[in-house]
């Protein structure tokens, strides 16, 4: 993988003009949402001045957003123009806000788009929003998911998907652009997209189309918890969504938004905001105001609480007691944002730009559903484009490039290039009958093995054993393949029977690739780390920085010699680093410690054949729970 290519296709991130910096973070700005029931609570005013006292006094804050409207409560213009006062008088910057939801018991509502009086309403929010303030966020209720009457009637014979991408790009442009541009020239409008990416088609999110209607987009990088919540949201999701989205729209994407809610334990709160800072987010939105006086509340983390792990609990405690504000005898949320977020400002200047495996999602696609970020969790670095990443080498393509019409096309050019491309069984399983097998004669069938051994071969011969633990059997479709035409380079075992994990195939100058996914993605942490060792001597080659060892560790990679290692398991680990380019330590950039690097392993042999080697230097990182390392390489 050419590293200076990866420099040119992950470029700087450019802060947006209405993001400029205040000063209290050299890297980042913090910022808090206040919803409007909150902002209508300071009609006393001495409640906000106590709030104020009691979050500032713990937490360093540049920006507010003043929420005009939600669950059709409006605030009055009055009200607005003195909390406003109120934080700039304090050297606070503002911003309005809004959030298009309709109520509910518990299954979110949108406002009915068809309905002119619905559509009056919001009009009219948004000149209240555009008269008081020069930038206005859409809170993530900016989809429709009614299908009343009018709708249906609307909707005619396109599909729900088309309906509403047509409904909410008129809404967009008509309800809300508009209208505030007409109160106010100056405005800046700003839409937040939500965290269920994949899904937004369906609800009428145009992520072509509204990224270009508006002046600015905003990612929800809330993960919460991947167990007890219903979107089952991977922790890799709070990186991956930013990179996707400065893709989308770069140099216009203002941040990250994280909320407290349904997580187990406070580390969950922490991973989410470093998560998204490792991204190169500029802004960390921090949902919302009420949230950051309640009290904390540990969960469950007595495994590790005791340890000095990077949101050290005693630690925190500690620095409350020799800085906390006079009257607060308890530390809140606010203290464990400080804590988690004044600890990346000294390294995260340090850091290039990201870099990944490139990965093409086109727009309005699904398909293997969020599969990028279970990838992420086993270490392999992903950057997500809407676009065809031409330039990249590999390229990693799941089911959802299927919804690209020229997809094989594509695939085709890439390899005539003599570069490498990866498809996921999905995306070979939806392009058996779009000429797939014009490049490569694979059948997806409908058998299924529950496989607890993996080999590891090149060519003919022996493979190499890389583990067996029938009690982690993980259900894999079954490809099949003409023998010696493709080459199995990782098999999935059980009782003698097997099917390909990784097969690939040369066509023209390149080399196509297909990785075999569980049919529960999650099964991809149970694989042995010999097994996922054995993938990334493929999907890694010649990427400048690798991580092995067990799942649910990431790997966040820089184009300037730096890099994150994160662990998201509830006990401590070891893990092996390598690293190309001649490179023989590592200096960690908290402490300032030096890793000294082992020579380089000899390339592994597979039976008759031997598989490539790279010259690389390894370094043992310990990593402790729910923690991070970070790093730079030098010579």
């Amino acid at each position: 993988m050419n590293t200076k290519v990866l420099s040119i296709l992950f470029a700087t991130l450019a802060l947006p003009a209405f993001c400029s910096r205040a000063g209290n973070y050299t890297n980042f700005d913090v910022a808090i949402y206040i919803p409007v029931g909150v902002v209508r609570s300071f009609e006393d005013p001495q409640k906000l001045q106590d709030d104020w006292d009691r979050i500032s006094g713990q937490l360093k804050v540049d920006k507010v957003y003043i929420e005009v409207q939600r669950d059709r409560n409006l605030a009055s213009d009055e009200l607005l123009e003195r909390v406003k006062r109120f934080f700039l008088d304090h050297g606070v910057r503002v911003a309005g806000g809004m959030a298009l939801s309709d109520g509910g018991n518990g299954q979110f509502k949108s406002f009915c788009y068809t309905d002119p009086q619905d559509r009056q309403f919001i009009q009219n929010a948004a000149e209240l929003a555009a008269r008081h303030f020069d930038e206005i966020i859409q809170d993530d209720f900016f989809f429709v998911n009614t299908k009343t009457d009018s709708d249906i009637a609307a909707k005619g014979t396109n599909s729900w998907t088309q309906f509403r991408l047509a409904l909410m790009d008129d809404a967009a442009e008509n309800l809300i652009i508009k209208p505030a541009r007409a109160v106010n020239p100056r405005v800046k409008l700003v839409i937040k997209f939500p965290n269920w990416y994949e899904h937004f088609q369906g609800l009428g999110y145009d992520l072509d189309r509204e990224p270009k209607l508006f002046d600015g987009i905003y990612a929800g990088t809330e993960t919460r918890d991947p167990i007890i919540t219903d979107q089952h949201l991977q922790q890799y999701e709070s990186y991956e969504i930013i990179r996707y989205f400065d893709n989308i729209a770069p140099g216009r994407n203002g941040g990250g938004w994280v909320d407290t809610y349904s997580i187990r334990y406070i580390d969950r709160y922490a991973e989410q905001l470093w998560d998204t800072m490792f991204a190169k987010a500029p802004q960390i939105m921090l949902f919302e105001w009420s949230a950051m006086s309640r009290p904390i509340m540990p969960g469950d983390r007595d495994a590790w609480q005791n340890l000095h792990t990077s949101f050290d609990y005693n630690r925190m405690l500690a620095d409350f007691e020799t800085n906390h504000p006079a009257g607060l005898t308890n530390p809140t949320i606010a203290s464990v944002a400080s804590y988690s977020l004044k600890q990346l400002d000294p390294f995260l200047g340090r850091l290039g730009n990201p870099i990944g495996i490139a990965s093409y999602k086109p727009y309005q696609s699904t398909g293997e559903d969020f599969l990028h970020n279970y990838l992420g969790m086993i270490g392999l670095p992903i950057e997500l484009y809407p676009y065809f990443p031409t330039n990249a080498d590999p390229v990693l393509l799941t089911e959802s490039a299927k919804f690209d019409p020229d997809i094989v096309a594509k695939i085709k050019q890439q390899l005539a290039a003599g570069k490498s491309v990866v498809i996921t069984s999905g995306l070979l399983h939806a392009l058996e009958d779009r000429g797939i097998n014009d490049i490569v004669e694979l059948r997806y069938t409908d058998r299924k093995l529950l496989a607890h051994e993996f080999y590891g071969g090149f060519g003919a011969g022996n493979g190499a054993d890389l583990g067996d633990d029938p009690n982690a059997a993980i259900l894999l479709p079954v490809i099949e393949f003409l023998t010696n035409d493709a080459w199995p380079l990782v098999r999935a075992m059980a009782n003698g029977g097997a099917c390909p994990l990784l097969i690939m195939d040369r066509y023209s100058k390149g080399v196509l690739y297909v990785l075999t996914i569980p049919d529960n993605f999650a099964d991809l942490y149970r694989l042995p780390p010999a097994v996922t060792g054995a993938l990334k001597d493929y999907l890694m080659r010649g990427f400048p920085i690798r991580l092995d060892g067990l799942s649910q560790v990431a790997l966040f990679a820089y184009d300037n010699h730096t890099f994150i290692v994160e662990s998201y398991l509830p006990t401590e680990t070891n893990v092996k680093v390598s690293v190309t380019g001649g490179y023989t330590k590592l200096r960690n950039l908290v402490t300032g410690e030096e890793l000294a690097g082992q020579a380089p392993e000899q390339p592994r042999g597979f039976g008759r054949r031997q598989a490539f080697g790279e010259n690389r230097e390894s370094f043992n990182v310990h990593l402790l729970p729910h923690s991070y390392q970070v790093f730079e390489m030098e010579k």
